[in-house]
């Protein structure tokens, strides 16, 4: 019989990863979207606490033991911004390109990126939580990352949210211009994944 899982999202392409990556261990996941539940309210500091209270409010909200990722960018010269706010750095209800527009224009009033040869450093994080219930003392949490640069100006048509001004050295191309099967090998959330399977496979599916 499969086991049922939620995931703390409504998004449909979280939803086919996991679905895909779960797959072989007989898991059912369904996303919180079906229960018609609200989203959690992201109150944390970290993208490893907004996780954990996704993961616990699917828990308890639904009685099924939860899925949640967290993930955003971190760009150096902005001390680390827009991390945990970067699907809202320009606002609630903000588009992709306007976030984007927002990350150019904080750029180029920092200091630290005053002339075309300023560090641009960035990073994508993500970082994965399962818990078997609300009061879960011992969630499984997984983080990876992925380095890059921060381009100047927006590049390529592929991915999402701020893929096409993040510079990838080892293909020389924006993450907007790798393909679906690149970018999963290289990504932060690819990279996560790989680490979540494992020890999703080690410390529940045998036990």
């Amino acid at each position: 019989m499969m086991k049922k899982l939620v995931l703390a999202s409504g998004n449909k392409g979280k939803l086919k990863e996991f679905s895909q990556l779960l797959s072989p261990f007989e898991q059912q996941l369904i996303p919180q979207s079906d229960f018609n539940i609200s989203e959690a309210e992201e109150t944390g500091l970290t993208f490893v606490e907004n996780a954990i209270i996704k993961a616990r409010h699917a828990c308890q909200q639904t009685g099924l033991p939860a899925i949640a990722d967290d993930s955003g960018l971190e760009v150096d010269a902005l001390q680390g911004a827009p991390g945990i706010y970067s699907s809202r750095f320009s606002g609630p209800d903000a588009t992709d390109s306007q976030n984007i527009q927002a990350l150019l224009d904080a750029l180029s009033d920092s200091s630290d990126a005053d002339s075309s040869d300023a560090d641009r450093t960035a990073r994508f994080q993500c970082v994965i939580v399962f818990m078997r219930h609300a009061n879960d003392p011992t969630p499984l949490i997984c983080q990876g990352h992925w380095e890059g640069k921060i381009l100047p100006k927006a590049q390529g048509e592929n991915g999402f949210g701020y893929d096409p001004v993040f510079w990838v050295e080892q293909h020389q191309c924006s993450a907007a211009e790798l393909s679906s099967e690149q970018k999963h090998a290289l990504s932060h959330r690819g990279k996560t994944m790989k680490q979540f399977i494992a020890q999703y496979q080690h410390d529940v599916i045998k036990k």
